[in-house]
């Protein structure tokens, strides 16, 4: 049986005046209803052989300018390779007896565009064929199918949430009863994503589910997801939600269909849950945000960000002013703080309110006062009798009010049985009031950190006195003598690493003679100080009464053995200004650098020798001879080592600095360490630079 379909043959040369549609008409409801449709044939020749008003407004080609001419005219040329468009679309019109496709065409303007086709072969009585087309552009027809009027009808009357998704999971189409439940505008949902509208606090949980309908075609039915969106930022919702996969008809893309219906007021056991979870992920994420370094402002910064904008819209932190120890509070006297962290997510008025102080006084019987007599969290709504009994200031004052909070808790910062200071976070009336689960959550925050805060108080303690006892052991101004310029430098390592055992001295000694000393403990902290100032006091005095520096270093070993010190290096460089000849012992010590006057750099000294405290390893001397004017360079590791860097390529670089001007000893001893340290230094550094002059000589 033939496939081709028999009719009545149409006339080639119909006119195309824009009145007629033509014999051909799409059915009442069907597709091709809403969509512009052109009509054209080809005949056996692959000639246009009928044009129909549709094709001269599709193509661009009026009738008298395109019938009897070759169709190949209508498409772009093909590809290498590739068939001719007009002649494969007959050739499969004919073999298959209805075929459908999707090609470029071209319109008579030169522009490219995508057409949709349908194409079967129609003979006459005289047994002739005509191929006959049916095209519409692409773009018309996909939106045509995702707007058929069954659609638009049930978006419209639908009494619950109906959404449509691509496969990104972007809003395509909803009702304006979900439109309503989001509290967003219908058209704003458009080319969002849905988790930008339906935000959840359950780690990716819902997203993971939609991603699964789109991608594995699994539906959901009657889930329950508790949820807030941008339109009721303050309101938790629970919705029931099903969701499907949406096939692709034809060549439409794939999607998911969905269908939501707000059952807040019989979840609220489920919105109660969801915000504890939301208090339990917040109280996670401060836990690991808040103490990760020993430094007080840090921590308060980190107490701010972790409560913001989730918890509040503002917080500050401030710090008891104490004015001796021990430090009790006393209900009858001004409380005076020390704001230390603040933030806020509010306006001018809000911004200007928790950053305009540094130092805060509040009277007696303020608010405070009250929280600080029961320890406990207090919630304070910010109304007349809260300012006036809290703000001392007209113009403070005047900041509160306007700054759109409505409602404050204040949790005191306890630890170890020590008031610490206070945190303030605070509301909008924008948003709920801080509720009894609130309060808990601003008390452990608050307990949190406090500890936090009192571990970098008492660090900071124990820092200070340890830079206090290893500056006090270290000369302030050691003498050289006339015939030895020294300047000297000693940098603490950063706030976060202790204060270290790095020490140097310059001893003057009978006949004009000079020793410079520059030693390392290994070790931090208050032990590695006083360390240091044992050896740097015995080597002092061994260096009056002990000839030889080899002989010192031994002294200074079994020295080092009977205090416990187990690991110390130094470097002892002994110079005569009589002889010119320079004495030096090293102990595990980086080695002595030695500058001439042309520039050129050389290492002295020999074998670096074993660190002090190991015990019964006797120590070489070296002797050298330093020319008039020379630059001697004494050390410690931390100039030349760096986390990451070889240590062969700190000394060049000290080398290389030594190289360059050394005219004014203090400043090439900044500029030294301003090259070679980083803005946060891991370790302490000495360095010491000596120019020698030989005796009997002018200086330049």
């Amino acid at each position: 049986m033939s496939r081709e379909r028999k009719g009545a043959r149409m006339p080639p040369d119909r006119p195309s005046d824009g009145r007629d549609p033509g014999p051909i008409r799409s059915e009442p409801g069907s597709l091709l209803e809403h969509v512009s449709v052109a009509v054209f044939g080809i005949d056996e020749d692959d000639r246009v052989h009928y044009w129909g008003p549709g094709a001269q407004s599709l193509f661009g080609h009026e009738a008298r300018s395109v019938l009897s001419r070759p169709a190949a005219a209508l498409f772009p040329d093909p590809a290498p390779g590739a068939p001719a468009s007009a002649e494969h679309l007959t050739e499969r019109a004919r073999a298959l007896g209805y075929w459908r496709v999707r090609l470029p065409v071209l319109h008579r303007d030169g522009s490219v565009f995508d057409c949709g086709f349908r194409v079967f072969p129609v003979t006459g009585p005289d047994g002739g064929s005509v191929v006959m087309g049916l095209a519409s552009r692409s773009d018309e027809l996909d939106r045509v199918k995702t707007n058929l009027s069954f659609l638009d009808a049930l978006f419209e009357t639908c009494p619950i949430g109906l959404v449509m998704l691509d496969e990104e999971l972007r809003y395509v189409h909803l009702n304006q009863v979900l439109a309503d439940m989001d509290g967003v505008p219908l058209a704003d949902h458009l080319g969002r994503r849905m988790q930008d509208i339906m935000i959840t606090s359950d780690g990716g949980e819902y997203q993971r589910m939609l991603r699964a309908v789109a991608e594995e075609g699994r539906p959901v039915v009657s889930t329950l997801v508790g949820l807030r969106t941008p339109g009721h930022p303050d309101r938790d919702q629970v919705r029931s939600v099903s969701f499907f996969p949406l096939t692709g008809a034809g060549d439409t893309r794939r999607g998911v269909g969905g269908l939501l219906v707000d059952v807040t007021d019989r979840e609220q056991a489920i919105l109660e849950a969801t915000a504890a979870r939301q208090r339990l992920a917040l109280l996670d994420r401060a836990s690991a945000r808040i103490g990760t370094t020993l430094d007080v402002h840090v921590t308060a910064r980190e107490l701010v960000e972790a409560a913001m904008p989730d918890f509040c819209d503002a917080a500050v932190v401030e710090l008891v002013q104490w004015m001796a120890e021990p430090e009790v509070f006393d209900p009858v006297l001004p409380l005076i703080t020390r704001r230390i962290a603040s933030g806020t997510t509010l306006g001018a008025a809000a911004i200007e309110l928790v950053s305009g102080l540094d130092t805060v006084t509040y009277p007696p019987d303020s608010s405070i006062h009250e929280m600080l007599r029961t320890g406990r969290p207090l919630c304070v709504p910010v109304n007349e009798d809260f300012v006036t009994r809290t703000v001392v200031h007209d113009e403070r004052a005047r900041l509160l009010k306007d700054s759109g909070l409505a409602c404050i808790v204040i949790a005191p910062l306890v630890a170890r049985g020590t008031v610490q200071g206070i945190t303030m976070f605070g509301r909008s009336a924008a948003r709920p009031a801080f509720a009894g689960e609130d309060l808990s959550l601003a008390g452990e925050l608050a307990s949190r950190a406090a500890l936090c805060l009192d571990n970098a108080r008492l660090y900071s303690r124990v820092q200070d006195i340890a830079l206090t006892l290893q500056r006090a052991l270290l000369p302030s101004a050691p003498a050289a003598g006339p015939y030895v310029d020294i300047a000297h430098r000693y940098l603490p390592g950063s706030h976060v690493t202790e204060v270290g055992g790095d020490w140097y001295d310059a001893i003057n000694l009978p006949g004009d003679r000079v020793a410079l000393v520059v030693g390392d403990v290994m070790g931090h902290g208050v032990p590695a100080a006083a360390a240091m100032g044992r050896l740097r006091i015995t080597a002092k005095t061994l260096a009056r009464h002990t000839g030889e520096p080899g002989a010192l270093l031994e002294e200074l070993d079994a020295c080092a053995q009977e205090a416990g010190i187990e690991w110390a290096t130094c470097l002892y460089v002994r110079y005569d200004p009589h002889t010119g000849r320079a004495t030096i012992a090293n102990a595990g010590h980086p080695p002595l650098l030695v500058r001439h006057a042309d520039g050129t750099v050389e290492t002295a000294g020999g074998m670096l020798g074993v660190p002090l405290g190991v015990g019964d390893v006797p120590f070489r001397t070296t002797e050298v001879e330093l020319p008039e004017g020379a630059v001697l360079a004494l050390y410690t590791d931390g100039l030349i080592e760096a986390r990451g860097q070889d240590i062969d390529t700190g000394m060049e670089a000290l080398r290389a600095q030594l190289r360059g001007d050394v005219d004014s000893l203090e400043e090439a001893a900044d500029r030294i360490l301003r090259s070679l340290l980083p803005d946060t230094a891991t370790d302490d550094t000495v360095l010491v630079l000596a120019r020698v002059r030989r005796a009997g000589q002018s200086p330049p």
